[in-house]
């Protein structure tokens, strides 16, 4: 997803299709995801990877050198590419909403501004619930499956959550 439309009108916050009421909404916050430990895996993983692939080229090597030869390029040509989209990653912002003591992940997005102008903006429409009118476009927004995993070997998947 790259565009959002975040509209609040007639006392009713509508990020695209998803309706939050201004009156249930108790708090607004944001949220950052850091790609640190992700590109720290990244490499650590390309390291492992790339003396499994020294063996296994070096033992198919040994019956064939030309053939060792072209594994270990397909295989660090491979390698190479995961590693340069793992270091490409960049932080990502989200809008945080708390209605009636459930947390909603309701947008995210890669421009840090845009996130936070969109909490000022809805902080300012909860203290005026039926005079607040007001379109905002994300051009930044991130949609998908929010997953989130603390530590290294856990996970957990939320369907659903976020534009």
């Amino acid at each position: 997803m790259d565009d959002c439309e975040v509209r609040i009108e007639n006392g009713i916050l509508w990020i695209d299709s998803e309706a939050y009421p201004l009156r249930n909404i108790s708090r607004v916050g944001s949220r950052w995801i850091d790609p640190k430990p992700i590109k720290a895996a990244a490499v650590k993983a390309f390291i492992v990877r790339t003396f499994l692939c020294l063996i296994v080229s070096g033992i198919v090597g040994t019956g064939s050198t030309a053939g060792g030869i072209i594994l270990f390029l397909a295989v660090m040509a491979l390698l190479i590419w995961r590693l340069s989209v793992a270091l490409k990653l960049s932080p990502i912002y989200g809008l945080v909403l708390n209605t009636s003591g459930v947390q909603q992940d309701a947008v995210w997005s890669y421009e840090q501004s845009e996130i936070h102008k969109l909490v000022k903006a809805v902080t300012d429409a909860i203290g005026h619930p039926d005079t607040a009118q007001m379109i905002v476009n994300l051009n930044h927004a991130v949609g998908g499956d929010v997953i989130q995993q603390y530590g290294a070997k856990s996970t957990g998947k939320q369907v659903g959550a976020g534009a």
